[in-house]
């Protein structure tokens, strides 16, 4: 199958993106999003208040609950909350929740319009569970420093308050994630949800990039024939971009709850497999050598202030393994689902 005309990897690839990716309004000439201008700070402190209780007790609900949202210098955001997400749904002491703000409360104070961003919160309330959202949070970093056909997330400290309960709350970190609307808004394509896209309908530069960038990560818990923690965004080219996200089953964050793809074959997270059917060969080429370029960029972004410097280090080493497998190699890795068209 013939994957078209491919783009070359400078104008696929070369996007200017800063170390780390600045947390300001990306676009001074459009109106912050609520996204944007909850999470411009990195670790800002906002207070998510909520009958949480009856949140817990609803998890698999698609109902909205009234809940407040206050930032860190008093601000205030009357919110609707809604349970989301679905192994994390069953798994989390707290669910990811979707917080939708009214388009008239936005406007009133210059915001966008996109009502909608997404908090994920720890799976553990303890200092493992945030390390692990920590970690994830690094990772969707480290690809927004690859390409801006990314899904943002931006890390937060949320009190997270139950007004069930008099007095109750909790203090843990949280990822604000940009919602598919905003996604799409901020990148001027549109949402492709169609199962089974052949290659030729895929940006294949892009998609050979994300396939690389997955298994660097160790993560075979995606899918674009499924739609599987990818975003398919047609972009005004024509091509759709298949854009990941949920990074929590990658061997990068190693969260003990995580498994391999059983497709894979792997016994580990922590193994790594290329899942790069019908992706050409030299796409995935241009891909590895891309990536190799920004190894210093990326292995910084691993030594977070918000993470013990061990866990920092345990980082490194991982991607180190990968980085010292393509030197060896001085190609794309050798296993795949099926075998690389040339």
């Amino acid at each position: 199958m013939t994957a078209g005309i491919l783009l070359t990897i400078i104008t696929a690839f070369a996007l200017p993106v800063s170390t780390p990716p600045a947390l300001a309004q990306e676009t001074p000439s459009k109106p912050a999003s609520l996204f944007e201008y909850v999470g411009r700070q990195e670790g800002a402190a906002i207070t998510l208040e909520t009958d949480l209780t009856t949140i817990l007790a609803n998890r698999y609900s698609s109902d909205y609950f009234p809940g407040q949202l206050t930032l860190a210098n008093g601000e205030t955001f009357t919110v609707k909350i809604q349970p989301k997400g679905k192994y994390r749904r069953k798994i989390a002491e707290v669910p990811p929740l979707k917080i939708k703000v009214p388009k008239k409360d936005l406007r009133e104070r210059g915001l966008d319009t996109i009502t909608e961003m997404r908090l994920v919160l720890p799976c553990y309330d303890n200092h493992r569970g945030d390390q692990l959202l920590i970690k994830e949070y690094l990772i969707y970093r480290m690809f927004e420093q690859l390409t801006d056909r990314c899904v943002r997330a931006r890390l937060v400290r949320v009190t997270l308050r139950d007004n069930h309960v008099e007095k109750s709350s909790k203090k843990m970190y949280g990822l604000l994630v940009e919602d598919n609307e905003e996604t799409v808004a901020r990148l001027g394509g549109t949402l492709a949800e169609q199962y089974g896209l052949p290659v030729d309908s895929l940006d294949v530069e892009y998609t050979a990039l994300v396939a690389v960038f997955q298994y660097m990560i160790g993560n075979t818990d995606w899918d674009i024939a499924m739609m599987r923690n990818v975003r398919m965004v047609r972009m005004p080219d024509g091509k759709i971009s298949p854009i990941p996200y949920d990074f929590d089953f990658s061997g990068l964050v190693s969260a003990p709850y995580a498994s391999p793809s059983s497709e894979s074959g792997l016994r580990t997270v922590r193994d790594r497999f290329l899942m790069a059917n019908g992706i050409p060969r030299d796409a995935l080429r241009r891909a590895v050598q891309y990536i190799k370029s920004k190894q210093q960029d990326l292995t910084n972004l691993c030594y977070s202030r918000h993470l013990p410097r061990e866990v920092s280090y345990e980082m490194t080493q991982y991607l180190e393994t990968f980085f010292k497998k393509i030197d060896k190699n001085n190609d794309v890795p050798a296993r795949s689902v099926t075998e690389i068209v040339d």
